[in-house]
Parts: C-alpha cells; structure tokens; sequence
C-alpha cells in the first residue's frame, strides 16, 4: 500500500481519533465527532481496535511519553505524516512486535477508547463493547 492511499482510506479516521492521547478527557464533541467518523468507516468493532492498537498507539503514545510532546493539540499534518510512515513499515515483525506490545501503548488511552467504543456500539444499535 502506499502512502496517498493510506491517507484517503485511514487519514479522516486516524485524525479523529487523535484527541484520545491529548492531555485533556475528550469533550462530548469530540467523542460525537469520532463516533460520526467511525460510522463512515466499514470497520467492526474488533477491526477497529486493532487500527487503535497497532495503527495509533505505537505513533501517538510516543507524545504523550515525550517531554516536549504535544499534549494540548496536534499538528495534524505532521501527525498525518508520521502515521503514514509507521502504517508502511508496520509488516511481518513490526506488525507482531507492535501487537505485543500494544498493552504498554495502549494503556493511558484505553479508557477513553472504550468509552467511545460503548458510545459507537450504541449507536450502530449492538449490546455493549
């Protein structure tokens, strides 16, 4: 896959899902933005939290460690690229080594990915995540 296609079918996504890592809880427009963009998406809810798990975390957790980190805003074009390059090398090892790990890049923003999971579940009408 390549880059300009990364973008067209990830890019909306990994963008609205972004704020899940930033310093502050989400606000109800964020989490109602995220929720209209996941619905966009063909994605089930398992195939969704391997896109949190292995397409985000390991970029977006690197942020939230860093000292001179972005925690109230993103760049979104610098974040877009950064996305980018992580998605074309994320093959063989790298793809297993991230799923291993995604426990450790996942855990500061896991409460707030299931709370939009619930809150997606819902509105697509399926009992809870």
């Amino acid at each position: 896959m390549d880059a300009q296609t990364l973008v067209d079918e990830r890019g909306e996504l990994w963008l609205a899902l972004a704020p899940l890592w930033l310093e502050r809880e989400p606000r109800e427009t964020d989490y109602a933005r995220m929720v209209e963009v996941i619905q966009r998406h063909d994605l089930t809810l398992h195939e969704l939290e391997w896109v949190f798990r292995l397409e985000l975390a390991p970029v977006l957790a690197r942020h939230q460690m860093s000292v001179a980190g972005e925690w109230r805003r993103f760049d979104d074009h610098k974040l877009m690229r950064q996305l980018v390059a992580h998605n074309l090398r994320l093959t063989g090892w790298r793809r297993k080594s991230w799923a291993l790990f995604s426990g450790l890049t996942t855990m500061m923003a896991r409460h707030r990915w299931s709370e939009l999971m619930e809150r997606v579940a819902v509105a697509r009408g399926e009992s809870g995540y």
